[in-house]
This record gives structure tokens, C-alpha cells and sequence, in this order.
């Protein structure tokens, strides 16, 4: 399950400042800093079953490594966002659903895809700048996102914080983002990248 809190930044002045984290700097892990370009594709058949389904198929390559993810069962209130998600390290960006073929999900998956080719539907080009914190009752993870997402329709910049839930409860999760949108007069980001992307293409028909 990946639980986790998603605000817009307005400014790079503003990503900056969180990237300084004078906030939660006391409960910094150390040597968690860390900086990534995420080249990611989402795949889908080309009657967007996937997608219909609220299913989110995601290979994405992180550093000199690539991740295929599925991400389902989404629900959103507010700036907080959950989700069933399953990754599994590949080696090369082919879509292929079969790799999640042992999963619970993977007797559904077959079936959505029924043996369809899969093609790229949304690209996103973020760098990332993340760090942890350890309050000492959970583990959270700090996510300044900028980049874009590409359809065939168009694109649309990313400037956005994620504060993503490794250990501990949500309660505290939500504490901590209440923080930081008041600190940094951040507004809620209520669609994920995914989301904004399908939004874009529904649009653009």
C-alpha cells in the first residue's frame, strides 16, 4: 500500500526552501539526501483498458535502474492519496503485464488485457530531490518533484512535494503535511501525475 501527501509548489524559491527543510531538520536521517532524473513511461491497451479500470501500469527508469510498477484501488481526500502498488525490478522498458502474473492482482490484469499489445500512453521527466525524516514513532519521506508530463495532446509542468508514509500511522502523516502546506502556503494536489496525464488525453480527444 503506498499512502502519501501530494502539494503544489508555486515558486522554485518555495522548492527550494523545503529542499533546505530548516521545518524537520532535527528528525533528518542522515546521509538520506539524495538526487534522481525519473524517466518514466505508463502503458496501456488502445482502448485504454487499464485505465478504465483505474489500474496504472508504470515502467520507469530511476537512476541506472528500471522498476515496473501497478498501481490500483486509488482513492484521494484531499492531499492525501492511497493506493494498492506492486514493483518489480526489470530489465529492459517492454511492457509486459505477465511479469505480475503471480500477484493477487494478476488473474484481473490478464483478463483487462486480454493478451492486447500495450503502448505508451504518458511519459513524465522529473528530477527529484528526496530526503527522510525519522520522528522516532515513524519514517517519512520527502519528494520535490520538477519536470512534465507528455501525451500525444500536449504537456504540463510538475512542481510538486510528495511526503510519502514508509513507517508509523497516518495520523502523523497528515500532521506533518499540515506543517508544511501552512509553512510554505502550499495548495493540495489532488490528482496524481498518472491522473493528470489520463485527464490531458480525455481532453485532447
Amino acid at each position: 500500500m503506498e499512502i502519501e501527501l501530494k502539494f503544489d509548489i508555486p515558486s522554485e524559491e518555495i522548492a527550494d526552501a523545503i529542499w533546505q527543510n530548516e521545518l524537520f531538520k532535527a528528525y533528518e536521517e542522515e546521509e538520506s539526501r539524495e538526487e534522481m532524473c525519473l524517466d518514466a513511461r505508463y502503458y496501456d491497451t488502445a482502448e485504454y483498458a487499464l485505465s478504465k479500470q483505474m489500474i496504472a501500469y508504470r515502467v520507469r527508469k530511476e537512476g541506472e535502474r528500471l522498476v515496473a510498477a501497478l498501481k490500483w484501488k486509488g482513492t484521494n481526500e484531499g492531499a492525501l492519496h492511497s493506493r494498492e502498488e506492486l514493483c518489480v525490478p526489470v530489465f529492459d522498458s517492454t511492457p509486459d503485464v505477465s511479469i505480475f502474473a503471480q500477484s493477487d492482482i494478476g488473474d484481473e490484469l490478464m483478463a483487462i488485457t486480454g493478451g492486447k499489445e500495450l503502448g505508451c500512453i504518458i511519459k513524465t521527466q522529473v528530477h527529484r530531490k528526496s530526503f527522510r525524516i525519522d520522528t522516532g514513532t515513524g519514517i517519512f519521506e520527502f519528494s520535490i518533484d520538477s519536470g512534465k508530463i507528455i501525451t500525444p495532446f500536449g504537456e504540463e509542468p510538475i512542481h510538486e512535494v510528495e511526503v510519502e508514509l514508509f513507517t508509523g500511522e497516518t495520523d502523523e502523516l497528515v500532521t506533518i503535511g499540515d506543517k508544511l502546506a501552512e509553512k510554505y502556503n502550499l495548495v493540495t494536489a489532488e490528482r496524481s501525475k498518472y491522473a493528470r496525464g489520463i485527464d490531458m488525453i480525455r481532453n485532447g480527444k
